[in-house]
């Protein structure tokens, strides 16, 4: 009998302690979680991912639907894609740049990993495609035309 007890109490200590090892752990993983895991904090970032997130896209209405879209494509032709997570860091002023990995699965099996990179300029509430493969899904700006100048006479006048 004596055996028994003194069994039942090692298994209790070690349960006990797997348990505070766990609770360790947990509170360990929240007080050193990484920043990408944190949610934005910074409002005016927060402000950036809405701005290129609701962007228009070509041949869809965000960008942020162009990439999902892209993903469920993908699943329905059997074949996986993954979105990564956004990331937005502040460049300079009104300026932050976001980024998101897009991971496709070949017909072959071999992956493939993009990264799309965007500048979002808060103050001209613009977004910039800062890498090529943003750029194949960010539509182009329409230049500007520079107010119509008056062409100056030819310096010999018209030649008949």
């Amino acid at each position: 009998m004596a055996e028994n007890s003194f069994s039942f109490s090692a298994v209790k200590v070690i349960h006990y302690t797997v348990v505070a090892l766990l609770v360790l752990g947990a509170a360990y993983y929240i007080w050193l979680k990484p920043p990408a895991l944190n949610p934005i904090t910074d409002p005016r970032g927060a402000e950036a991912l809405a701005l290129v997130q609701t962007h228009r896209a070509q041949g869809y209405p965000t960008i942020l639907q162009a990439m999902t879209e892209h993903v469920r494509s993908m699943h329905e032709r059997n074949r996986v894609a993954r979105l990564g997570e956004w990331r937005v860091k502040p460049v300079e002023g009104d300026m932050y740049e976001v980024r998101v990995q897009l991971r496709d699965q070949g017909v072959t099996g071999q992956w493939f990993e993009r990264e799309f990179i965007w500048h979002a300029n808060l103050s001209l509430k613009k977004v910039n495609a800062a890498s090529l493969p943003a750029d194949g899904i960010t539509p182009k700006e329409p230049d500007v035309e520079p107010t119509s100048m008056p062409v100056p006479p030819l310096p010999f006048g018209p030649k008949y």
